[in-house]
């Protein structure tokens, strides 16, 4: 009976391509809470308005993946404008910007769309957000958009849909959300008390 055996090259041996120095990117950002704390004394128009003016600094995932608000028109009530750039940081396994990157985009300017419509003191969350990828955002192709608008607000539920867009109109993805609209409670002892005004 014979045997054979092969020497495989151990790790240690084996050739090393160290390829392009891998890339950095570095960002700075605000403390979100000092936002925070201003929504509740404020509409969500106006807040968000105010937040496109410096009053209030954005939301920190704006910073790390690339998106903003551009102008004060891209707040309008009942409809909001994002703008991102796609960027190699923005990319998947496969070459092209990831998915969830589309939903975190759309997901932004879906909820801010619905918090114009909230007065002060009224909040939201989203409970379910669906998304349909259409064409993928590739490096270079320039700056796209999200275009949020509502389709409708009741007390407790609010919904809207989102489209990203380029400047050729062009449509790479589109998304709607139901959001749950969170009013403040009234307790029995503040309707008494209310009731005891004259």
């Amino acid at each position: 009976m014979s045997s054979t055996t092969t020497d495989a090259p151990q790790a240690e041996d084996r050739p090393t391509n160290p390829g392009p120095p891998p890339r950095a990117r570095t960002y700075t950002w605000q403390d979100p809470l000092i936002g925070a704390g201003a929504v509740p004394g404020l509409s969500g128009l106006e807040y968000l308005r105010g937040m496109v003016r410096g009053e209030y600094p954005p939301p920190p995932i704006g910073q790390t993946l690339g998106f903003s608000i551009g102008h004060e028109e891209d707040v309008q009530e009942g409809k909001v404008t994002f703008r991102m750039r796609p960027e190699e940081f923005h990319y998947n396994p496969i070459g092209s910007v990831h998915g969830g990157v589309y939903a975190t985009l759309l997901d932004s300017a879906l909820g801010c769309a619905i918090h114009t419509m909230l007065p002060a003191g009224v909040g939201y969350t989203t409970l379910d957000l669906a998304v349909k990828y259409l064409r993928p955002l590739r490096l270079g192709m320039g700056e796209v958009r999200a275009v949020a608008e509502v389709i409708s607000v009741s007390r407790q539920v609010a919904t809207a849909s989102a489209q990203i867009v380029d400047d050729a109109g062009k449509v790479y993805a589109t998304a709607t959300t139901t959001c749950l609209v969170m009013r403040p409670t009234r307790t029995p002892h503040s309707e008494l008390s209310q009731e005891k005004q004259p």
